[in-house]
C-alpha cells in the first residue's frame, strides 16, 4: 500500500519489466585493469547500468545479453535480441557506427527499422561519446551463440514499413541539448533521466498507436499488459515531487526506500537491476531534474471524500479490514513508521485518480528492492487468498478516503479485474 512513484523503461511498446520479484544477475566488471580500453569498458558498464539494459537484454536464468525475454504488447510478444559480441548472432561483426546508428537513429546496420520497443526516442538523445563507451562495454562480454527468436506481432502489426509513420508521428531524432538557463546538475539529469533512463516510456500516457506526443511527456499513465500505473512526474497531485526533499527523492532513486515512500512492482526492478549503481552525484543529478518537473503544479490530490451513502457501509467494512490487517504496521491513523513502513496518510499515490496501485499493493503485496542502502527491505503480504473483492474494494476506499486523503472510491469490480494481473 505503498508509494509508487516512478517506473521508467516501457517494455512492449513501452518497457515491460517484472514485478516485484527481480532477478539477480551480476554484471561484472569488464576489462583488465592494464587494458589501454579498460577505462572506456568501465564508463560503458556504467552507463548500460544507467540505461537498464540488463532488464531486457537478459532472459531470466539465461546467459548475459543473450536477448530472448520475451515482452508482450498490445500488438503482440517481441522478443530482445542478443547484443553479445559473438558475431553470427549477436552484435560482433557490428562497427561502433552500427551500434550509434541503432541507438540515434532506431535503425539495424543494415538500414532496417527497428521497433519501438527499443528506447531509441530517448536513447537518441545520448552522445555518441557515451555511445560508444557502451559499445565497447557489450563488445567486452563473454559471446553467447544464440540465435533472436522471431517476433509474434498481430497483422498488420509485422509489417515493420508501418514504423514509419509512428516515426513521423512520435520520434524526434537528436542528441540531448544542455539548457543554458539551468545549472549543470539540472541538466545532467535531465540527459540522465530523457536519455538513458527513459523514463517518458513508463511515466506518459501511450495512444492507441503506442506513442506519447511530447507535449504530454511525463503526465503519468496505465503500463500497458503489466497493470501498474506509472503516475504524473508533472504534477503534485500524483507523485508529488516537487513537494520532495532533494535527499527524499535521492534515496528513494538509490535504495528504493525513503522517509516518503518505498518503490514496489515494476520500479523495483528499475531501482535493483539500474538505479542504485549510480554515484551520489547522478542520482541528485536526477533529483534536481525530477523535483523541477513537479515545482509549481497545484498542490494537494485529485479526488474528491467518499459520498455520505457509499461512506456509511463501505467505510466501516474497510475500517474493520484495516484495524484487522493493516494497523499495525502501517498506523492506526495511517502515520506508517517510514522508512519501514511508509505512511498512507497524505501520500499522493494512494489518493491519484487511478487505483490500480493501492489495489494491487493490497492484493498482491510486494517488496522494495533489496539494495547496497536497504540490504533487508521490509516487504507487505498479499491479501488475495484472505480478502474478497468487497473487502479489497472497501479498505482501499477507507484508505484513500481517512486522515484527510481525497481519493474516490473504489468497487468490488475493480478489485476483482486486478485478480488476475499479471505479477511479473
Amino acid at each position: 500500500m505503498s508509494r509508487v512513484i516512478l517506473r521508467c523503461n516501457l517494455r512492449g511498446l513501452v518497457r515491460i519489466v517484472g514485478a516485484a520479484a527481480v532477478v539477480s544477475i551480476a554484471i561484472g566488471s569488464a576489462g583488465r585493469a592494464d587494458s589501454p580500453d579498460a577505462a572506456l569498458i568501465q564508463k560503458g558498464e556504467y552507463l548500460a547500468r544507467a540505461g537498464d539494459c540488463i532488464a531486457c537484454h537478459t532472459n531470466p536464468g539465461d546467459k548475459l545479453f543473450a536477448g530472448g525475454r520475451p515482452m508482450p504488447t498490445p500488438f503482440g510478444t517481441i522478443y530482445s535480441t542478443n547484443v553479445t559480441p559473438d558475431p553470427q548472432t549477436g552484435i560482433g561483426a557490428w562497427s561502433a557506427d552500427d551500434f550509434y546508428s541503432l541507438m540515434h537513429r532506431g535503425r539495424s546496420p543494415d538500414g532496417g527499422l527497428i521497433y519501438p520497443v527499443m528506447p531509441f526516442g530517448s536513447y537518441t538523445k545520448v552522445t555518441r561519446q557515451d555511445c560508444d563507451a557502451i559499445f565497447a562495454y557489450l563488445r567486452s562480454v563473454p559471446p553467447v551463440h544464440q540465435p533472436n527468436r522471431e517476433n509474434q506481432l498481430r497483422f498488420p502489426y509485422d509489417n515493420r514499413a508501418l514504423i514509419l509513420g509512428w516515426r513521423t508521428l512520435f520520434f524526434d531524432e537528436g542528441e540531448y541539448k544542455p539548457d543554458p538557463g539551468k545549472s549543470a546538475e539540472w541538466n545532467r539529469g535531465a540527459y540522465l533521466v530523457q536519455g538513458l533512463g527513459h523514463c517518458t516510456m513508463c511515466h506518459s500516457p501511450i495512444n492507441a498507436l503506442g506513442g506519447t506526443s511530447e507535449s504530454r511527456a511525463f503526465e503519468g499513465g496505465l503500463i500497458p499488459m503489466q497493470e501498474w500505473y506509472a503516475p504524473s512526474l508533472t504534477s503534485n497531485k500524483e507523485a508529488g515531487l516537487g513537494d520532495w526533499s532533494l535527499q527524499d527523492i535521492s534515496e528513494l532513486l538509490r535504495t528504493g526506500v525513503s522517509r516518503r515512500g518505498a518503490v514496489y512492482g515494476p520500479m523495483a526492478e528499475v531501482v535493483y537491476d539500474s538505479l542504485q549503481y549510480l554515484t551520489d552525484a547522478d542520482t541528485r543529478a536526477m533529483a534536481i531534474y525530477l523535483k523541477s518537473l513537479g515545482e509549481g503544479s497545484p498542490p494537494g490530490v485529485a479526488g474528491a471524500n467518499v459520498p455520505p451513502a457509499v461512506g456509511s457501509l463501505l467505510m466501516a467494512l474497510g475500517k474493520t479490514v484495516y484495524d484487522a490487517h493493516c494497523a499495525t504496521c502501517h498506523g492506526a491513523a495511517g502515520e506508517g513508521m517510514p522508512p519501514a513502513y511508509p505512511p498512507l496518510a497524505g501520500n499522493q499515490s494512494i489518493q491519484m485518480s487511478s487505483a490500480v496501485n493501492p489495489i494491487r499493493m493490497v492484493l498482491n503485496g510486494g517488496l522494495p528492492p533489496a539494495t547496497s542502502g536497504n540490504p533487508r527491505p521490509y516487504g507487505m503480504p498479499p491479501f488475495a487468498q484472505i480478502l474478497s473483492d468487497d473487502e479489497v474494494a472497501a479498505v482501499v476506499t477507507y484508505i484513500r478516503s481517512s486522515w484527510g486523503n481525497l481519493g474516490e472510491p473504489v468497487s468490488a469490480a475493480q478489485a476483482n479485474a486486478l485478480r488476475s494481473a499479471p505479477l511479473d
